[in-house]
């Protein structure tokens, strides 16, 4: 476990359980590519000829480091403050430094070295960080809570299993009445509150006072993070495995599946019992959808599916429904994860390649294609490089997990302005 030093490129230059093996099948769908959407408008060719060639001339990244400790393929990161964490289907949770370079490495028991936050059962799907505390959601149906203790010797960060959602006494509380029993198999019921297959990922609402989940059991569902209760749950919101989330701060939910949709979901305003309703769905992917991120004011979505392609929705001009704006082609097989950090859009796929584009005035440019990863890229996150301060260029961090086992850590630099 530790910290390899990457080559400089430049783009101027455990075994498994029976039950988690089942998984595989879902797993590799999301890997198989499939062609690439014609009827949409490719937007990296809209932009002119001699502004791409500038923007591509002059941005520049390379690998900082190579960041080693997890067993099995990384499916997980988020920044939160000045650490990184990272969840693995090997079970464990690590944290690192978000920049290791300034970590003191003769101090061996920096988070680079003693980085293990948590080894619970079943692979971590995804993870959230609400101040001291942790989301993580598990391939065997249950999210934890872990409380993170800032207050130890040394600045080092202690980590303690808070709670598993659903909690004992929601369970408990939801059994004794026969109308909070679901249907989930010919067979078997339980209650409403349980996931009945792998969490597959998780969001917090804008205050943090709620958090969103989303399965492979086709629900979504929406806790309180004060007390971890189950508020609602909205069965069969898509017709197969939802695999992507995410919230914009007007408090629109957007689930992702491998039915090939989109759905939107808002809150019904004034409902005391904050009940959900579908309000949109949004249909242009041939192939199940991976990914979804939004642009840092929520007017824009972005979609990754298996068809390779990475599609641009944009909020109408009367602030309605999402509308197509056209698509993001480059990579030769699936999407599999997006990130949104400024004006830049990062997406990671099987063809283990990392894209960087570029969006100004509906016009996209791919500014660099980050090579290293030795399987396909899973997981990204991205930040501002705040130790960089130069007024012609901005500077990025981006992490990159992969199927490898390995997380990446890149510095990008993009010119301001053409």
């Amino acid at each position: 476990m530790g910290v390899m030093a990457c080559p400089q490129s430049n783009s101027n230059s455990r075994n498994e359980s029976p039950s988690e093996s089942n998984h595989h099948e879902s797993e590799l769908k999301s890997l198989l590519s499939q062609q690439n959407l014609q009827s949409v408008p490719s937007l990296s060719s809209s932009q002119s000829q001699q502004q791409q060639q500038y923007l591509i001339s002059n941005t520049h990244h390379h690998c900082l480091t190579t960041l080693k400790g997890h067993n099995s393929y990384i499916s997980s990161l988020t920044l939160a403050g000045e650490f990184l964490y990272t969840g693995s289907s090997d079970r464990e949770i690590r944290c690192w430094k978000q920049n290791p370079l300034l970590s003191d490495e003769s101090d061996h028991e920096s988070p680079i070295f003693n980085n293990l936050v948590a080894a619970g059962k079943g692979a971590v799907k995804s993870l959230v960080v609400q101040a001291d505390k942790i989301f993580s959601a598990h391939q065997d149906h249950k999210i934890r809570v872990w409380r993170i203790d800032s207050h130890e010797p040394d600045h080092h960060q202690k980590y303690t299993h808070l709670a598993t959602l659903p909690t004992l006494g929601d369970r408990a509380f939801k059994i004794l009445m026969p109308k909070n029993q679901v249907q989930i198999r010919r067979h078997k019921k339980c209650t409403w509150v349980h996931h009945v297959d792998a969490v597959s990922a998780l969001a917090l609402s804008e205050d943090e006072s709620l958090l969103y989940s989303v399965s492979w059991d086709r629900t979504l569902k929406i806790w309180r993070t004060k007390d971890f209760k189950c508020l609602e749950s909205l069965t069969n919101a898509h017709d197969d495995a939802i695999n992507a989330l995410a919230l914009s701060n007007d408090g629109h939910a957007y689930t992702g599946s491998a039915d090939k949709k989109i759905k939107v979901w808002k809150k019904n305003p004034g409902d005391q019992k904050i009940k959900h309703c579908l309000v949109a769905t949004l249909e242009k992917h041939n192939s199940g959808i991976n990914a979804l991120a939004l642009s840092s004011d929520g007017s824009v979505l972005y979609s990754g599916a298996c068809d390779r392609s990475i599609v641009v929705w944009e909020k109408s001009s009367n602030g309605g429904s999402m509308e197509v704006l056209g698509e993001l082609r480059g990579h030769t097989n699936s999407i599999l994860c997006l990130a949104v950090v400024s004006d830049l859009v990062c997406s990671g796929s099987a063809d283990r390649t990392v894209r960087i584009w570029r969006g100004f005035d509906r016009n996209y440019s791919c500014l660099a294609v980050l090579e290293g990863h030795r399987g396909p890229v899973k997981c990204l996150t991205a930040a501002t490089d705040h130790h960089r301060c130069e007024t012609a260029e901005k500077a990025y961090l981006l992490y990159s997990g992969g199927l490898d086992c390995d997380i990446k850590v890149w510095q990008v630099l993009v010119p301001n302005s053409y």
